[in-house]
């Protein structure tokens, strides 16, 4: 058994994995800055659940806050560290820009400095399918460039990974990136569109629509992305390519053992069919109103998961309709509704 550092565990995806580590009898300790981005309740909800676990602890602080993680990562010595912490929001950083760079920049070097020190046998890190910007030649394969990032928030994303691929070389650290796309599921964030439509059609309020429905997402359910992430875990440890040959395909780095891999459910879903799934679930009709894109956005995202079924004989499956009942039980349970 693993003993495995999260950061983010008090949020939507670091709960997720940490419960699943937890269930196989790994030890995990938790790292999160409860910050109020949404409601705080919510994230102690979920640390609250996890702390029901013998083998989780969890610290409260910011990863910008370099001693209190350096203190947190030094008790527990860690075999893994799965960096998921970050200030995340496409739109919000048309905001407050600024949240992004301590977090995602700052905190990130934080981070990559305890694995250094620790020398631990896999660093792996939250990117997003946002650093693929303005590319329109799809699905996305890690090994196109992605030279184009469209909002703070991406371009932070894309520097963590060139942080990364220096730590790796450098310092022989094994590194893995996952690009994540439109994360779905239960005990999801309230800022997400699944969580905001809920919530509106249920109030009987109107939800917003962007770019008139013409949007396509790969949407992509927790659980299986949560699985993903396990299975790279101890299956897929990048090591220094072979002569500096990469095999055709990976993006493994020809000089560290650094890899990129997308985690999606590789299919393009129309978001007005997401919308009709959400109606199903709810039973009852959204009203909507359509707006025009906002800036940032892209119109479209579809990953190609195939390194990520190679390296672990596993791709993301969940239906949207399926995926989507699951959280419409979830909310209706959660919030009594």
């Amino acid at each position: 058994m693993k003993r495995i550092f999260i950061t983010g565990t008090a949020g939507f995806i670091g709960y997720h994995l940490a419960q699943l580590l937890l269930d196989e009898g790994h030890t995990v300790a938790g790292f999160d800055g409860m910050t109020d981005y949404y409601d705080v309740t919510l994230k102690q909800r979920r640390h609250a659940m996890l702390l029901q676990s013998g083998g989780f602890t969890a610290t409260e602080a910011m990863l910008e806050d370099r001693a209190a993680l350096d203190a947190a990562v030094d008790a527990f010595a860690p075999d893994v560290i799965v960096h998921l912490a970050g200030q995340a929001g496409v739109r919000y950083s048309l905001e407050n820009p600024r949240a992004y760079v301590d977090a995602n920049l700052v905190g990130t070097f934080n981070v990559m400095e305890a694995a250094r020190r620790h020398a631990v046998g896999h660093l792996m890190m939250a990117s997003t399918s946002s650093v693929y910007g303005a590319n329109t030649e799809m699905p996305f394969r890690e090994t196109d460039k992605a030279d184009t990032p469209m909002t703070i928030y991406a371009a932070t994303k894309k520097a963590t990974e060139a942080m990364g691929h220096s730590y790796a070389h450098l310092y022989d650290l094994p590194v893995t990136m996952f690009r994540f796309f439109t994360v779905y599921g239960p005990w999801g964030r309230p800022d997400m569109a699944l969580f905001k439509f809920v919530k509106a059609t249920l109030e009987g309020q109107p939800i917003d629509v962007y770019n008139h429905g013409e949007m396509y997402r790969d949407f992509t359910y927790v659980e299986d992305l949560v699985r993903a992430i396990r299975l790279l875990m101890e299956g897929a440890v990048p090591t220094r390519a072979e002569d500096g040959v990469v095999p055709e395909g990976d993006s493994l780095s020809p000089v560290a053992p650094f890899r990129v891999v997308n985690i999606g459910n590789s299919k393009s879903e129309r978001l007005m069919d997401f919308i009709e799934a959400i109606e199903a679930a709810l039973g009852q009709k959204t009203t909507r109103n359509l707006m025009d894109i906002q800036p940032g956005d892209v119109p479209a995202t579809w990953a190609d998961a195939s390194l990520l079924e190679r390296l672990t004989g596993y791709r993301p499956h969940t239906d949207i309709r399926e995926g989507v009942a699951r959280f419409v039980a979830w909310y209706r349970e959660y919030y009594g509704v």
